[in-house]
């Protein structure tokens, strides 16, 4: 992948992990809370946080001084 496919594929990462958050939040707030849910929706916003990171260490290259 070349830069700008990398910072797109960023972009729509950190839009789907905006977009669990406010999943979360929601069902959260519901009375009737599945917490089964909850908990998957948090697994996965953890795994494109892992990705997330994976792309923005190869955005910005290791400089050794």
């Amino acid at each position: 992948m070349d830069e700008a496919e990398l910072k797109a594929r960023l972009n729509t990462l950190a839009q789907e992990h905006r977009d669990l958050d406010a999943a979360i939040d929601a069902l959260a707030r519901s009375a009737t809370a599945d917490m089964l849910q909850i908990a998957r929706l948090k697994k996965r916003k953890l795994r494109l946080k892992d990705e997330m990171s994976l792309i923005q260490d190869l955005l910005i290259p290791d400089i050794i001084a």
